[in-house]
């Protein structure tokens, strides 16, 4: 079984799509497969679907929910023997669990990418967490279960696999500015600082990729409009390290050129 969360909710066993159309069955589903080889407890099931708006028949109803799975993947495992719903879909003390075996979550592959690259990076390998980062970035199709209404615990996990979507974007972006990719990375840069015109780490980022790029001028610019935006939105001025990064392109501070071992690496000397 394969299951999708890293936009559109997406399980398919055998070509079999085993996602159901209805809303609450789909969270079900949705909280089972971020869970997948644990126990999920009836309460949590619970909290997600009804909040705290709890009808008496949720223990009743949540059954039927369960079933209502059970026979999408009979749907997926019919002419394979040997397998039944009730070994992918394990009724638990107190919860169920989804087995999905040799199957694969996209979250999951994600979360194992990204502690791969900050390993590699920890190690100064930048050419590996680049492309570990960006392995991990591929596989997202879109914002995360964006098809799926959230409750108050898919809230959180959505919220957490959004964070470190953008945590792996940063720390690639940082990897290959270490690797002197600093010219391919302006225009990538330019629409990451537009999409987000507050986000401080974007901005320093562009700005060292104009200045190695000859653009110094232009740094200073982008350091300027991220001003801008946080004075008028929210009356704070830029964080010292941006405000220091400033001063440094101001001044030419050859510090922020690249190391010369990556230089001449880059310039195959």
């Amino acid at each position: 079984m394969e299951i999708n969360v890293l936009g559109p909710l997406t399980a398919h066993e055998r070509g079999v799509s085993l996602v159901p159309s209805a809303t609450k069955p789909r969270q079900i589903l949705a909280v089972l497969a971020l869970q997948t080889g644990h126990v999920v407890t009836v309460p949590t099931l619970v909290e997600e679907v009804w909040g705290s708006d709890v009808p008496r028949s949720a223990a009743t109803t949540l059954q039927t929910y369960i079933l209502q799975l059970r026979r999408n993947i009979a749907a997926g495992l019919r002419g394979e023997p040997g397998r039944c719903p009730k070994d992918v879909l394990v009724t638990q003390h107190g919860g169920y669990l989804l087995d999905i075996g040799t199957g694969r979550v996209d979250a999951q592959e994600f979360d194992g990418l990204l502690r791969a690259g900050r390993s590699a990076y920890a190690q100064d390998d930048f050419a590996s967490a680049s492309d570990l980062f960006g392995r991990a970035l591929d596989l997202w199709r879109g914002p995360a279960l964006v098809d799926v209404r959230v409750g108050t615990v898919l809230e959180l996990e959505v919220l957490r696999m959004e964070e470190n979507r953008m945590a792996a974007l940063e720390r690639r972006i940082d990897a290959d500015l270490r690797l002197g990719r600093h010219r391919e990375l302006v225009p990538e840069l330019h629409v990451l600082t537009a999409r987000h015109p507050m986000h401080e780490n974007f901005c320093a980022q562009l700005m060292l990729a104009l200045h190695r790029s000859g653009g110094a001028w232009r740094a200073l610019e982008s350091y300027q409009r991220l001003r801008k935006a946080l004075v008028s939105e929210l009356g704070l001025e830029p964080s010292q390290n941006l405000q220091r990064l400033h001063r440094a392109v101001l001044s030419g501070d050859p510090q922020l050129e690249l190391p010369e071992a990556v230089a001449d690496r880059k310039g195959g000397r």
